[in-house]
């Protein structure tokens, strides 16, 4: 008789995960365990609240760790020492759906929970210019079209601009917002480039390389997950650019202001239309094999559909609801857990 050992593995897996669950022992947890992207952490937290004012379950565990890492401790197995949801600021990767499954993770679930934009901002009295795609990808690309390296003024891109030094504080290689830059902004300013096209179809690794790879020279500086840090160094340099998710934004809109982006302004109706570049959605991922086995899960997930709605408690700090018929499906989705298939992520 052949035997399917990874699929015993996580049966066995959650067999003691619901078992120690049963007994109350040591090995399990009894509160809802969420990781991941620091741009959909204060919804999150604020789901969170919600979910504990309205149920008798202990309150979940929401941490920031960014939206890579987020994939990688919940796509490590199942158990109660893993996560039951990763918080994502970027739709997950084939390649980390593929970890998932080797890793007996087999059920997951996607979940859309509305729209962000990716912000670029300044202090309130700062530097102040309408950014491009191709702007910006000249400013901080370590090689833009696959030349050196040379401009260290924003004049020195375009004698328009300002003569001012390029500092931009933006998100590390582990965020989603900064997978979401190099997709929505950088990508776009780098296929305008001479040769690029060519380059794309020669060899598309060097092509993405020469698109994404930042500058480590001192004019992009990573700030880490905590895009707070972000609204507090360009508060403190008139002349320095940051990169945040739109909530923080929103939240800090007494301390810095949005740069337009193609003359179009970082708003919500902007970002809902999509006809501000950096609109993205944002996601959340339930490990279907911990429904039944962690309290209040389900209760939870139940929690975001009832808080994600135009004019609910989401909206108010930031979140741009889904779209109808986006808002109709995920809302299924919230109470069905039909698990995401390898197909979906194409």
């Amino acid at each position: 008789m052949t035997v399917n050992f990874r699929t015993a593995a996580s049966a066995l897996a959650l067999v003691a995960l619901a078992a120690c669950n049963n007994a109350g022992g040591g090995d399990t947890r009894d509160s809802v365990r969420a990781v991941g992207s620091s741009t959909v952490y204060p919804f999150a937290t604020r789901v969170s609240e919600s979910f504990t004012r309205n149920h008798d379950f202990a309150s979940p565990i929401i941490e920031s760790t960014g939206t890579g890492g987020g994939m990688a401790l919940f796509c490590s197995g199942i158990g109660p020492d893993t996560p039951d949801i990763v918080n994502a600021s970027r739709r997950m990767k084939a390649s980390e759906f593929e970890t998932c499954q080797q890793n007996g993770v087999e059920g997951v679930t996607e979940i859309q929970i509305g729209l962000d934009g990716i912000a670029f901002a300044s202090a309130t009295n700062g530097i102040d210019f309408d950014l491009t795609p191709e702007i910006m990808y000249q400013a901080i690309a370590a090689n833009p079209y696959g030349k050196e390296q040379t401009f260290e003024n924003w004049s020195d891109i375009d004698p328009s601009l300002p003569n001012k030094p390029i500092l931009v504080y933006g998100p590390p290689s582990t965020s989603g917002t900064r997978d979401a830059l190099n997709e929505l902004v950088l990508m776009v300013g780098c296929e305008s480039g001479e040769g690029m096209a060519e380059l794309e179809e020669q060899d598309e690794d060097a092509f993405e390389a020469t698109c994404t790879e930042l500058r480590n020279d001192g004019a992009y500086v990573e700030q880490g997950e905590q895009d707070n840090l972000i609204v507090q160094k360009i508060e403190g340099n008139a002349d320095a650019i940051g990169i945040f998710g739109f909530s923080y934004l929103e939240a800090n809109s007494d301390r810095v202001h949005g740069l337009t982006v193609n003359g179009v302004e970082p708003t919500y109706e902007n970002i809902a239309n999509f006809d501000y570049v950096g609109a993205r959605p944002l996601f959340i991922y339930v490990k279907n094999a911990h429904l039944d086995a962690i309290p209040g899960l389900r209760e939870f997930v139940a929690e975001w559909a009832n808080n994600w709605g135009s004019g609910g408690p989401l909206a108010e700090v930031g979140l741009v609801p889904n779209p109808e018929d986006a808002m109709a499906r995920n809302n299924t989705a919230a109470s069905e857990f039909t698990p995401l298939s390898a197909s979906d992520l194409k």
